[in-house]
């Protein structure tokens, strides 16, 4: 039984496998250090809150980016590149992402362009102290909520015929914690928004009533 255990992990555990998430891992790496360097005068907070920003935008842009190209003239299963077999990768858990699906680049589109550009904006904002702060970050996060509705719920609906749950590593990692990340630490972000402007609402009356 044990031997069965040692040769499942060995299965599933390839060298692609571990590439992959030690890719993930220079990523939020990238992303804190860049955190850090522009995140100097920031609170502890919104630096982690940057730390969470480029490393979005990292993902969406040097990530999602050749996956929406590579749908586009082809599919991840037919490239041969080295962006190709991380997404074949994660094509282990959700056979969509291998095979051009129109909901899931369409969405990916979408995320790309709007949400990578988002994220940026939204880092000036908050390092520069703009006005426009929370305005940003509510888009960006509710934005990126309806992503990952519409990534899953089509499928779901259907009877979730493209999702491999049938090994911890696909469903826990995969599609649980990669994909959560994005609902939770978005949920949190706007619960800060709503808690800023909550803050900022009884000043607005007061000047309101001094007029």
């Amino acid at each position: 039984m044990a031997s069965a255990a040692v040769k499942e992990a060995q299965s599933l555990l390839t060298s692609v496998t571990i590439y992959s998430l030690l890719a993930c891992a220079a990523q939020f790496a990238v992303g804190y250090i860049l955190a850090q360097i522009w995140g100097r005068k920031c609170s502890g907070t919104d630096r982690w809150v940057l730390v969470w920003l480029f490393y979005d935008a990292i993902v969406h842009i040097t990530l999602e980016g050749p996956f929406v190209y590579m749908s586009l003239v082809g599919t991840v299963a037919t490239s041969d590149n080295i962006f190709a077999e991380l997404w074949k990768e994660y094509g282990k858990a959700d056979e969509r992402w291998l095979h051009s699906d129109p909901t899931i680049v369409s969405l990916e589109l979408l995320t790309v362009v709007l949400d990578g550009i988002l994220a940026l904006v939204l880092v000036y904002a908050i390092v520069k102290d703009k006005h426009y702060r929370h305005f940003v970050q509510i888009t960006l996060c509710v934005c990126e909520l309806y992503g990952g509705w519409m990534t899953f719920c089509p499928d779901w609906l259907a009877g979730s015929p493209n999702l491999n749950t049938d090994h911890w590593l696909y469903l826990w990692i995969y599609l649980v914690f990669f994909n959560g990340v994005w609902v939770v630490v978005p949920g949190l972000l706007l619960w800060q928004s709503w808690l800023s402007l909550k803050r900022l609402h009884p000043s607005y009356q007061a000047r309101k009533k001094q007029k």
